[in-house]
Order: structure tokens, then C-alpha cells, then sequence
């Protein structure tokens, strides 16, 4: 149906979304992300978070007949009844998963006192699962219990088979046997186990840890792709499954027309003037050094060789300027367009890689209102870094994970499988070398304390200095700085863009 009156909005009705794509609002009825067909009230803002709901939840019947209880039928409760104390009248424990959640939709008997989460009470009595071959049927006890698949072990009710003893976790349960991962170009299949050489250690190469590799994991065996279970079913690791033959293929379109060129002495052919689709004017190549002006594109100060306005103070670095209008990224499910600026007040916009305020370029998904700076842009799922003697890999996870270079958090890093140590995107993308207004010598990006005096204080700001920490250092003058103070608070941000 297009639309339904729901009991959780009386003044308008709820309307039907094919696919909701953003995945960060929250279904009113199980409190679980919303991805997928959902229904939502489009007169209401999002402050009220639309009213969203999941398909399955919106449509929940009323009232419903369980098996654990047979005696009466049970009543679809929302939340505002419990929180008015109406039922239940002791305790709002579900009596499956015996958790406090008053905050998502239950089943519930007032004569008896019965409770049930809406997400217990849909456990099917049995269930076609593509983990096995057999069907699965919840084994109606709250125990501890190991899961077949995974190994892990876990309190819940278990599915089992009957025929052969294999017994798996809702989660686990509801994995497919064939996804689509963002970071890998080919399909994954699900397999139980894969053998490999006792001493050797396999990685996830979503979340970068280890993988149990005697229990169930995703798998390319062209190549030797791993990620485990719950990485590679995650909807923001996840994209759509795809026929070979009509799999989408990335076009990275050009953002410039060349209007001038030479041809180099290995014959190639270099634009020396150009149009670019972020300025009126035409730009030209040019060598020459230029102090204090900054790119118009990644923000940072201007070096050779660029493209500047002959008419205006307009700059970009031959880089930015040949940044593709379209491209895809590891980090988002879809494809990102190349904006001049962001559609807010004055260009400002945060980067979802490395959690900055920007005003240069970006790369966006108007889809998801997903944003990527220039720098992170430019970063795939591999690094090779000066800070850190081995590769580093792009880890995805839900949970937060810390940076060694600045003790920052974030869900998105590098990280190395040799030592775990970690890099966030704020890191991976400080300069190398810059400059301070103050100061007449270049700096270097530092890794490790200068010396060994174990008092390391910031020479501009006279504070201490945390000798883990990442640092500026000018060789020169053995002058050490923090990274903000020499690069300031927002050093994405160019204040007369």
C-alpha cells in the first residue's frame, strides 16, 4: 500500500518508501536502523525522525497468537504505554530474551503480565535458511549456547536442526549465501571453513582483524578475498548483487576541456590553458612559485605545477584539477560527484572520513548526503605511510577504534596486520611539510619524540605535548609543535573562499 494511519501518528498518514537508502534513522518500532522499503511521514521533520518505520514493523498485526503463550491472544503495545505505566504492571521484561526495552514496540497480555519485543515475537516457527541445507526451527529457550557458523558463543534462542545438530544464532541464521562488498570487485561466497596453514594468520579485509578460519566466513577464491560474517552482511560494507554481465562499471568523467596544449619532448600532450567546471574563467598551467595563496580545490598551499586565473585569485593544483567528475570510493556504497562547493553557508560541509570542517571541493552522494574532502578522496584501501614501516589497510567497523598518531577515535582507519597499529583519516592526510606564518623555516611532520628528555612541551602554544602524539618539528631551530597550532583549528577551511 502507498500509505497507512498508524497508531504512533495520529495527524498524518505514514508513506511508503521503496527504498530508504540513508540508513541512519531509526525504526520506531524495533529501534534498529532503517535501510530498505520503510514508510515514513514526509509532512514532519526530522527532528521527530519522520516517523520511519521498517515495512515489516509498520505493518505488524495488532494483535497476534504465540506459542509461548497460548491462553490468551497478545496486543501490539508502542512504547508511550509503558512509559505512562499503563502495561506492563511489574516489569516490561521480554519473556524470550528476558532484556528491559522499553523503547521498541512489544506483544503483551494484560491479564497475565505477558511481554514480548516485537523483534522475539517474529521468530518464525521454522525458517529456510542459506547457511543449510535443512530447515531451521528456534529452539524456545533462553540459554547459552555456541553457534555452528561463527563459533562464537552467545545467549539467545538458538535455531536448530533437528536432522543434524547444527545450531546457529538469529544473525547467523539470516546470512546469504552470495553478497556484494563495496571494498571487492568480485561477488563473496559464504563457505564453513577454508583451510590454510597453521601458522599462517588470516584478516577480515573490512575490519582488518583476525579470522577464525574453522568457522563460517565470506570468500573469494580467485582472490583470496576474506571478510567475516557480520562485516560482509553489514548494509554500509554492502551493495547490490549484480548479474556479471550488467554489472555497473565506475566512469570517471573529465571535470576540464582543454582549450590549449604542447606536445612534451616524449611527444605527450601537456593542456597549458583550460576550462574547468568550477570557474567562469579559463585557467592557465604555470611553475612559478606562489606564497601564502592556497588551492581552491584540497585547501592547502599552492606549489607547481597549478592552474591559476589571469583575472582572478583563483587557484588549483594540477592534481585537483584532474580529479574526475564522478568516481567511486571504498568508504560509501555509491558513486560520488564532484561539487565545487557544498550547498550550505559559504561551502562549509564535514567530511565523513576524517570528521573536518571543509570549503573546497567535495565529493558527494545526494542520495545519502554522504561528503569526502579532496585529501580523503584521494586515499583508497590501501596506504603506504612515513609514519609506520608496513602497509596499512582501510578497517570499516561499527565500534570506535583509536588513532596511534593522535589518540582520536573514529570507526573508519588504517590499520596494519603486522602490529595493529592504527591511522585515522586526519592523520593519513597531514602534510608532510608545511609552513607556520611565524616562522621562517619549513616544518616536518614528526613521528616519534625528539629526544629523550621526557618533557616535550608545544614551542607556540608553551603546553605539554603528548610524546606519542604526531608533531611539527623545525630541524633548524629544534622547535616542536602541535599539529593544530601550527596548522590551526580548521586547516581545511580557506577563509575567503
Amino acid at each position: 500500500m502507498d500509505h497507512l494511519q498508524h497508531f504512533c501518528h495520529d495527524k498524518h498518514p505514514l508513506v511508503y518508501n521503496k527504498n530508504e537508502t540513508r540508513g541512519y534513522l531509526s525504526c520506531r518500532g524495533c529501534r534498529e536502523a532503517v535501510y530498505g522499503p520503510s514508510y515514513s511521514c514526509k509532512e514532519c521533520s526530522l527532528l521527530y525522525n519522520n516517523y520511519v518505520h521498517h515495512k515489516s514493523c509498520a505493518e505488524l498485526p495488532l494483535g497476534l497468537d504465540h506459542p509461548l503463550h497460548p491462553k490468551h491472544p497478545l496486543i501490539l503495545f508502542p512504547k508511550w504505554r509503558y512509559q505512562k505505566k499503563e502495561f506492563p504492571f511489574e516489569n516490561v521484561k521480554c519473556e524470550v530474551c528476558k532484556e528491559v526495552e522499553s523503547s521498541q514496540y512489544s506483544y503483551g497480555c494484560s491479564r497475565c503480565n505477558f511481554n514480548i519485543h516485537i523483534k522475539c515475537a517474529s521468530i518464525p516457527p521454522t525458517m529456510e535458511s542459506e547457511v543449510h541445507n535443512h530447515q531451521l526451527t528456534p529452539f524456545w529457550k533462553w540459554i547459552k549456547f555456541t553457534c555452528d557458523l561463527c563459533g562464537k558463543e552467545g545467549t539467545g534462542i538458538p535455531n536448530q536442526c533437528a536432522s543434524c545438530s547444527f545450531w546457529t544464532d538469529k544473525s547467523c541464521a539470516s546470512c546469504l549465501r552470495r553478497v556484494k562488498v563495496i571494498r571487492h570487485e568480485h561477488p563473496l561466497d559464504l563457505i564453513h571453513s577454508l583451510e590454510v596453514h597453521q601458522s599462517d594468520s588470516r584478516f577480515c579485509q573490512i575490519c582488518v582483524r583476525k579470522v577464525d578460519t574453522d568457522y563460517g566466513l565470506y570468500y573469494c577464491s580467485e582472490c583470496d578475498f576474506i571478510a567475516h560474517l557480520n562485516c560482509a552482511m553489514d548494509w554500509r560494507n554492502r551493495e547490490e548483487l549484480k548479474d556479471e554481465e550488467s554489472t555497473e562499471q565506475s566512469v570517471e568523467t573529465a571535470a576540464f576541456e582543454v582549450k590549449k596544449h604542447n606536445v612534451g619532448k616524449d611527444g605527450t600532450k601537456i593542456a597549458t590553458e583550460i576550462k574547468h567546471f568550477s570557474h567562469e574563467h579559463d585557467l592557465k598551467l604555470s611553475d612559478e612559485v606562489q606564497n601564502n595563496k592556497i588551492c581552491n580545490g584540497c585547501v592547502r598551499a599552492i606549489h607547481p605545477p597549478f592552474y591559476s586565473c589571469g583575472k582572478c585569485s583563483f587557484f588549483l593544483h594540477k592534481s585537483c584539477v584532474e580529479l574526475p567528475r564522478r568516481k567511486r570510493h571504498p568508504l560509501h556504497q555509491h558513486s560520488l560527484t564532484l561539487l565545487q562547493e557544498a550547498p550550505y553557508y559559504k561551502g562549509r560541509f564535514w567530511c565523513d572520513a576524517c570528521w573536518q570542517s571543509c570549503n573546497g571541493f567535495t565529493y558527494h552522494c545526494k542520495t545519502c548526503n554522504f561528503y569526502l574532502d579532496v585529501q580523503c578522496s584521494l586515499i583508497s584501501d590501501i596506504l603506504t605511510h612515513e609514519g609506520h614501516e608496513h602497509r596499512l589497510i582501510l578497517s570499516n567497523t561499527p565500534y570506535n577504534q583509536k588513532c596511534n598518531g593522535c589518540d582520536y577515535e573514529s570507526k573508519n582507519l588504517f590499520r596494519c596486520t603486522t602490529c595493529g597499529f592504527a591511522l585515522d583519516f586526519r592523520c593519513a592526510t597531514l602534510p608532510l611539510t608545511t609552513r607556520y606564518e611565524q616562522h621562517e623555516h619549513p616544518f616536518t611532520l614528526c613521528y616519534t619524540a625528539e629526544d629523550d628528555s621526557g618533557e616535550y612541551y608545544c614551542d607556540i602554544c608553551e603546553e605539554e605535548r603528548n610524546p606519542k602524539h604526531w608533531f611539527y618539528y623545525c630541524t633548524d631551530c629544534s622547535y616542536p609543535a602541535h599539529c593544530r597550532c601550527i596548522l590551526g583549528e580548521e586547516p581545511n577551511v580557506k577563509s575567503h573562499i
